[in-house]
C-alpha cells in the first residue's frame, strides 16, 4: 500500500482521488473556520504529552525488532553512521 499526499482545490483533491487506483481509506481533512465563528465542540486535549502518543499509536509506523524510538535515539549517529 502506498499513502498519498493531494494537494489542491477540493474540486482538484476530489479529481484527483477519482482517477486513481484503488481504495480510499482514509482522509485527512483541514477545515478553518471563519473568523469570530463559535468553536466547533472538540474532543478534549490530552493531559500529558504520553497520553497524546498513545492515541497516535495506531498511526505510526514501526519497523520491529530492537529500535530506540527515543528522540535521542533517532537524533543520535550510531557508529558508522
Amino acid at each position: 500500500m502506498t499513502a498519498r499526499i493531494l494537494k489542491g482545490s477540493k474540486q482538484e483533491i476530489a479529481q484527483k482521488v477519482a482517477s486513481m487506483e484503488g481504495d480510499v481509506r482514509e482522509a485527512i481533512v483541514f477545515v478553518e473556520e471563519p473568523a469570530g465563528a463559535p468553536a466547533a465542540p472538540h474532543e478534549p486535549v490530552p493531559a500529558t504529552v504520553e497520553e497524546m502518543f498513545k492515541e497516535m499509536e495506531p498511526y505510526m509506523a514501526h519497523s520491529g525488532g530492537n529500535v530506540d524510538y527515543s528522540r535521542e535515539g533517532i537524533y543520535t549517529r550510531k557508529p558508522g553512521e
